[in-house]
């Protein structure tokens, strides 16, 4: 059985087809589907889904960092009000972070409700899905993960347990997370040709690893290009067990193992 731990399947893209492709997801042994937040605007999309299969999908709550404008204020309340109307809902903040790729207009609003976010995750002893994005010429000042660090370092240390969603750092980054307690969510991405994740995966314990799609985008090999869908986890799965040259059932056991002890399923 497979652990999905981040999807977007209550999104509009999955309107026409949705209890088909959950029942795909099923079928493939998926036994769980984690549903992050966005914003506002799709929190009620999200609970209506997870109350519809509460054996299936788990939620987390929070506001992803791409939704952070000049005065994030409106949207931080709303999510801190489900949130705290009801914490045993959740299982934990997210999707939050740090997102530089196209604009860093709000950069400092984005390290605001980032930091805002970190506390509700301490307060409620909550980990947190982290949505991490260096800017697009790669510049060292606008590093998501080096941002990432400073945060805590700023801190005092690391305010919580968590995943580094999607995760598209340096293997240094991924040993620094690692030290201080995350782990690293992989996805589609992990079977492109030419990309670096595939020897970062070789080069981390597989006790540090979960799963994810990030439905509907990012789908993995064969599929990229198109609609990603919970079902192709087992894609990820696959192209991990390949890379560390171990059986399929022990790719699914221990990341799953992982995502439950995190998550608390």
């Amino acid at each position: 059985m497979f652990i999905d731990t981040h999807s977007h399947i209550y999104a509009e893209e999955f309107d026409n087809d949705r209890d088909e492709v959950i029942e795909f997801a099923i079928q493939a042994g998926i036994s769980k589907i984690l549903l992050p937040a966005i914003d506002n605007e799709s929190h009620d999309r999200q609970e209506a889904l997870a109350s519809s299969h509460p054996h299936l999908f788990a939620q987390m709550m929070g506001l992803h960092p791409t939704s952070v404008g000049e005065n994030p204020s409106l949207e931080l309340d709303e999510a801190r009000r489900r949130l705290f109307a009801n914490p045993d809902k959740y299982v934990a903040i997210g999707e939050i972070g740090l997102d530089f790729y196209w604009d860093t207009t709000f950069k400092s609003q984005q390290i605001y409700a980032l930091g805002i976010q970190f506390d509700w995750a301490a307060e409620l002893q909550k980990p947190v899905a982290l949505h991490l994005r260096n800017s697009k010429d790669n510049s060292v000042e606008h590093n998501a993960y080096t941002t990432l660090f400073n945060i805590i370092n700023q801190r005092g240390g690391n305010p919580c347990r968590g995943v580094l969603h999607c995760f598209s750092g340096t293997l240094h980054d991924a040993l620094h997370a690692i030290n201080l307690g995350f782990l690293l969510g992989i996805g589609g991405v992990v079977t492109y040709k030419k990309n670096t994740l595939a020897d970062i995966v070789d080069a981390v314990p597989l006790s540090s690893l979960v799963l994810e799609t990030d439905a509907p985008y990012l789908a993995p090999s064969p599929h990229r290009g198109k609609r990603n869908e919970s079902a192709f986890v087992t894609l990820v799965a696959q192209k991990i067990a390949e890379i560390k040259g171990i059986p399929l059932s022990q790719v699914a056991r221990i990341t799953s193992d992982n995502a439950t002890r995190l998550f608390n399923l």
